[in-house]
């Protein structure tokens, strides 16, 4: 009977101990729409990560983006997310209204990225010129509670906007909201992304556009540190011939305390050994910077992370 016990134990510590390494294995990058700019930097990572780890999985998921990737992290069901700051902090916070219902504090934030940039695009023949003149016009404004939309409902209701506003609100992703506009069927598109975003150049080359400036007081109404003065520099699009004034967030990357140490160290080290290769995957990752990766991060630092900071000098 003893024998028999110490067998049973020996062979379950050896399927936990496999299990264990099993999960080890995968790391699945949750990312956004497969139009919008997380998704290519997602492709991106995965590839580096499979360098780095030969005896990793890794594999890229599109999700709605922000609040879902956190909600998913905090899950257990993703090891790495892209998000904006302003969810981030809501998310640590636990704001119902953007879509968390209690503080998710099992995340750990491993960089900071590139800046997202609110970028409201409408058609030259809608008329629309200003944000004032969005009133009574056909607007998508991103998927329900994904990063976006968070930022077209601060945006608006600093502008004295509110949804009631529009003659039409449709919650769609990048790609399917400038299908519809092609088709006359929206009048303008609020995308939060970085500079170049794939679908806004495919809008730009099939109708004219104008993309629609957020003034610097408006973005000081919006009463929140993670919304910052940006420029949409001229020829980010195709018939965009001046600078425009815009409000710029920080994108992050984000972990959570289930991941092991070793597996984030590995992530943070090889993605920054390679920023090359994101650069390729999208020009948006020409900002990424470890100089100012650890820095205004709205939550602890992943132990990975921060190994890797200290060993590059970032952190002392």
């Amino acid at each position: 009977m003893n024998r028999l016990l110490r067998q049973l134990l020996i062979s379950a510590t050896l399927i936990a101990g496999a299990t264990s390494a099993n999960a080890a294995e995968f790391i699945n990058v949750l990312t956004g729409g497969t139009s919008g700019v997380y998704y290519p930097l997602g492709v991106s990572l995965t590839q580096i990560y499979g360098k780095a780890m030969p005896d990793a999985k890794a594999s890229v998921q599109a999700t709605k983006a922000s609040a879902e990737n956190l909600n998913l992290l905090q899950a257990g069901r993703g090891e790495i997310a892209f998000t904006l700051g302003d969810a981030l902090s809501d998310a640590w916070k636990g704001d119902a209204e953007a879509g968390f219902k209690v503080p998710l504090k099992k995340l750990r934030g491993v960089a900071g990225i590139y800046s997202n940039y609110v970028q409201i695009v409408a058609s030259a023949d809608s008329g629309i010129k200003t944000l004032a003149d969005l009133k009574g016009k056909r607007i998508s404004v991103g998927a329900p509670k994904s990063g976006t939309e968070l930022n077209a409902r601060a945006i608006f209701k600093a502008a004295g906007i509110d949804y009631k506003d529009f003659s039409k609100v449709e919650y769609l992703p990048f790609g399917e909201s400038v299908e519809l506009m092609k088709n006359r069927q929206l009048d303008a598109t609020l995308q939060s992304a970085g500079l170049g975003v794939a679908s806004l150049r495919d809008l730009a080359t099939a109708v004219k556009i104008v993309v629609v400036a957020i003034p610097a007081d408006v973005i000081a109404k919006v009463g929140d540190p993670a919304y910052q003065t940006g420029t949409i520099p001229a020829k980010t699009y195709e018939g965009q011939n001046e600078d425009v004034a815009t409000a710029a967030i920080q994108n992050f990357l984000v972990s959570h305390e289930g991941v092991p140490t070793e597996t984030v160290y590995k992530m943070t080290k090889s993605m920054f050994e390679n920023l090359d290769q994101m650069v390729a995957a999208h020009a948006a990752a020409k900002a990424i910077k470890k100089e100012n990766a650890a820095s205004s991060m709205p939550l602890p630092l992943h132990p990975g992370a921060e190994k890797y900071y200290r060993e590059a000098g970032i952190l002392k």
